[in-house]
């Protein structure tokens, strides 16, 4: 490995140079090891060579850090074991350390071989010593300039290893746009170079805590989102980095944390009735296109089970499925949950704004579900977007294309809405291009005991319980109760009757009494009669009991809800929570 001084030899020379001229003497400098860096004069020829067998005071300095002013060569008593010393044909020396770090380097050497010389250094000797010392302290400040260099340079080696393995864009550019490194992902998307220039078009927006903006190159602009900070305290000049990713990439990544790909598939819709199989070949014939398609059925028959098989069936089924329910969300809210907006947009927006759940269905699906409950002023938005297939987000001024196919559901009659001015008739007309109706429980009664069945499992599983068959007499209740609350009542109560048995069958015992007492001729049993009178229930159980008789009468829609809840004494939240709390039990 070369010495710190041989790594700026050819400074070492012109600083060597530079004394020789000044004063008027032979300069030698040489590193620790005592090879000679440079050399003026006679000592030229040394450059490269040891000179280890006669740098007797070379050694000393070295070895002392001290400097040496030396007017009789030869006889000094550090020359006392050169060959040469009888002989000397020098007739002054100065040697002066080189330090660095705190280590002796190199030694810089002044030597006289004329009288005149020696006479000239000694008239002048301070003033020659303090120049000596600058010289000393230039090649300490060139090292140590070399060593930031080098530092510096792999610093950044450092820095694009660690770039090249980021799973995003990454363009780093000097202070005018030219590229001076970019990671293989970026190359590959942008399709530019080293050395190549940029412009970055700004917005101003941001969305999840980052700036969007738009990389445009020669051939082709990349919107973009992500950050761009400063890598000066990198390179030491002015330099930008930029670290992003394409606009859709953000959204298929807030598509993933908002929901999963749940592939439904028609054969998950369970039942063999007649209706059923009809609907399952509707689906498949349908799925392919991508118009809208309008879903209409009771509270709880499974709408949105369709509008995922639909998906699940279709050539987006590995692009996003995004559900909404437009009657969960409160009308102030429900613009900005499926629009979005930017930074800024109205007081008290978030920071880092807002992806809208039309952006992150886009090349997929979007799930309207109760659209009936959608106010009359978003509805004019939707019908825009329908028939440009663009959106802006809230505070925004930026146009954004979209590629998404719309299924909407309800359980309400839209016609009548219409006429009572609660729904706009030309957004009917648009999200009615292909209607599917899906038939109530009561009208699919020979699938009950298949629904059933399939429940039992999916509890077993969930509950740790190895319950294998539902008594005969149960599905003949089933089969002659009404079913107001359709799928979703049969699946309460068969969650219900999982909860407390205590054997390997479903019998009629375990059935909640509000569906007992709708059968015909139904009386309860003494020993009923006297459990009741001398069973403590608890509260929460007396409670839940109220609410699902309430959602039975009124209907598990949302406005059966809302009535159930009135009824109730309690507040909509408070039902949801309720409800939220028993599905969680």
């Amino acid at each position: 490995m070369d010495s710190p001084l041989k790594r700026i030899q050819n400074s070492v020379i012109e600083y060597a140079n530079a004394i020789a001229n000044v004063i008027g003497v032979d300069v030698e400098i040489v590193d620790s090891q005592l090879n000679t860096i440079a050399g003026t004069g006679a000592y030229r020829e040394n450059i490269n060579k040891n000179v280890a067998k006669e740098g007797y005071i070379y050694i000393d300095v070295i070895k002392t850090g001290q400097l040496h002013v030396i007017k009789d060569p030869g006889k000094n008593i550090l020359c006392s074991k050169c060959s040469e010393k009888d002989e000397c044909r020098e007739l002054m020396q100065i040697s002066m350390p080189i330090k660095y770090e705190k280590e002796i380097v190199g030694v810089i050497q002044l030597v006289c071989t004329k009288l005149e010389q020696k006479q000239k250094l000694i008239a002048k000797e301070k003033d020659y010593l303090k120049f000596i010392k600058e010289i000393a302290g230039n090649i300490t400040d060139k090292l140590h300039e070399l060593d930031e260099q080098e530092k510096t340079k792999k610093r950044i080696e450092l820095f694009h290893q660690i770039v090249d393995d980021i799973d995003k864009m990454v363009i780093v550019l000097n202070g005018e746009n030219t590229v001076i490194h970019i990671n293989k992902m970026a190359k590959n998307t942008l399709n530019i170079e080293v050395g190549e220039k940029i412009n970055v078009k700004k917005t101003h927006e941001m969305l999840v805590g980052e700036y969007l903006f738009t990389i445009q190159t020669d051939q082709k602009d990349v919107d973009v989102i992500g950050r761009i900070k400063s890598a000066n305290s990198v390179y030491y000049e002015h330099t930008d980095i930029i670290i992003c990713t394409k606009t859709k990439n953000i959204k298929d990544r807030a598509y993933n944390v908002v929901t999963g790909h749940n592939y439904i598939s028609t054969d998950d819709i369970i039942g063999s009735n007649k209706q059923i199989k009809l609907l399952k070949e509707r689906i498949k014939k349908i799925a392919k296109s991508t118009s809208t398609v309008f879903i209409t059925g009771e509270s709880g028959t499974g709408k949105e089970l369709i509008a995922r098989s639909i998906h699940s069936e279709s050539d987006r089924a590995d692009k996003p499925f995004i559900a909404v329910n437009c009657a969960a969300i409160p009308d102030s809210l429900l613009e900005t949950e499926l629009f979005g907006y930017v930074k800024g947009a109205f007081t008290g927006a978030s920071d880092q704004g807002r992806i809208g759940k039309f952006e992150l269905a886009n090349r997929g699906v979007i799930f309207l579900d109760e659209i009936g409950d959608m106010p009359l002023h978003l509805q004019a938005k939707i019908l825009r977007l329908l028939q440009d297939k663009e959106l802006i987000r809230i505070g925004s001024n930026k146009t954004i294309k979209l590629d998404v196919r719309v299924v909407t559901a309800t359980n309400k009659d839209l016609k009548k809405l219409i006429e009572e001015k609660k729904f706009r008739e030309d957004l009917y007309y648009r999200i009615n291009v292909i209607p599917i109706s899906v038939p109530p429980l009561r009208k699919r009664l020979d699938d009950i005991e298949k629904l059933a069945y399939h429940m039992l499992d999916r509890y077993n599983k969930s509950f740790g319980k190895n319950v294998t068959h539902i008594d005969s007499e149960v599905i003949q209740i089933f089969m002659e109760y009404d079913w107001e609350g359709n799928i979703r009542e049969l699946e309460n109560v068969i969650e219900y009757m999982m909860n407390i048995s205590e054997t390997d069958t479903l019998t009629e015992e375990l059935i909640p009494i509000n569906i007992l007492e709708k059968r015909v001729g139904y009386e309860p049993k003494d020993d009923e009669k006297a459990n009741k009178s001398q069973r403590v229930v608890p509260i929460k159980e007396l409670e839940m009991n109220e609410i699902r008789k309430a959602l039975n009468i009124y209907g598990y829609d949302t406005k059966g809800k809302k009535i159930a809840a009135k009824k109730l004494g309690i507040g909509i939240a408070t039902l949801y929570r309720k409800i939220e709390e028993e599905i969680n039990v």
